[in-house]
């Protein structure tokens, strides 16, 4: 996520750091040297006239434009449906926390229930990040519950599990009243509907057919482009031909990389800051000290 003040508006114009503009440079060189050779040769390919206006590339743009539009909705739907999944993971632990500390009648005994629920925050990540989070287990758990987590695939279901287990297990020894264990079930329900909201997200992508016919018509778009213009703006064609790729392409770019929010890109969530923002208001609540550093911004992002 860029986390950045915001530039004066001249430096906005220059900004490269956060932009899409580096992922889209050779497309943009590409179809720039090409319009500027078509312009050379005034709209002939081997000394035959393209016959070309800007009519139809109008109706087509407008068309166009409306389905990047579209497909623009659809992925920053998924990204803030993450983020709004990654607030509820913080509303319910936070709330689950503060039931334990209030309605069992050993409070000291919610350390344990908040330990697996950093533990569930931080493997939740790894498990969407598809990286290993052995070492975040092993600094939150104890072996034997570190020895149960490593035979098992989906580890973010069995630290639910195993929060619920501590309720059981407090209710069996008479130190939580059945009708309270209800109501501490229902902010866990919450948090395993935020986990399976998480999990449809990554593993259901937008259709791969719909980008490639975004795909293959902006390109088709911005290479006949200059044939359409080169007998109306001349010289000009070049540069109108840039600033309309650019445009659509750093929107098809910007579309692909929210679609999938939950990646280390420059524009995806900052799980990491949120995982250890979650870390450190549920150990505030237990009075304890975070024991992992804050994240910092490199470079004007945070992971």
């Amino acid at each position: 996520m860029i986390v950045r003040p915001r530039p004066h508006w001249l430096r906005m114009l220059f900004v490269w750091r956060g932009s899409v503009l580096r992922d889209i440079a050779p497309q943009l060189l590409a179809t720039t040297l090409f319009a500027i050779a078509i312009t050379l040769l005034h709209g002939r390919v081997f000394q035959w006239k393209i016959p070309l206006n800007f009519v139809p590339f109008s109706l087509i743009g407008l068309t166009l434009a409306i389905f990047l539009g579209f497909r623009n909705s659809t992925s920053y739907a998924r990204y803030w449906e993450a983020r709004t999944l990654w607030g509820t993971l913080l509303n319910e632990t936070r709330s689950l926390v503060r039931q334990a500390l209030t309605l069992v009648d050993e409070p000291e005994r919610a350390s344990a229930l908040t330990q697996r629920l950093i533990a569930f925050v931080h493997a939740l990540r790894h498990q969407l990040r598809s990286t290993d989070p052995t070492t975040d287990l092993a600094r939150l758990l104890s072996p034997a519950e570190c020895e149960r987590l490593s035979a098992v695939q989906y580890k973010p279901a069995v630290l639910l599990l195993m929060a619920g287990e501590w309720l059981r297990d407090q209710r069996q020894a008479g130190r939580l009243a059945p009708a309270l264990q209800q109501a501490m079930e229902w902010p866990l329900s919450r948090i395993s509907e935020a986990l399976g909201g998480c999990e449809r997200i990554a593993s259901t992508p937008i259709p791969f057919t719909y980008a490639v016919i975004i795909h293959r018509t902006i390109y088709i778009y911005c290479v006949l482009l200059p044939f359409g213009l080169i007998d109306s703006i001349g010289p000009m064609t070049p540069v109108i031909v840039a600033f309309i790729a650019y445009t659509f392409f750093a929107l098809e770019a910007l579309a692909a990389e929210i679609e999938e929010p939950f990646g280390e890109a420059a524009n995806d969530l900052a799980l990491d800051a949120m995982s250890h923002m979650i870390e450190s208001t549920l150990r505030e609540m237990m009075g304890e000290i975070a024991a992992t550093p804050k994240p910092v911004p490199a470079n004007f992002i945070l992971t």
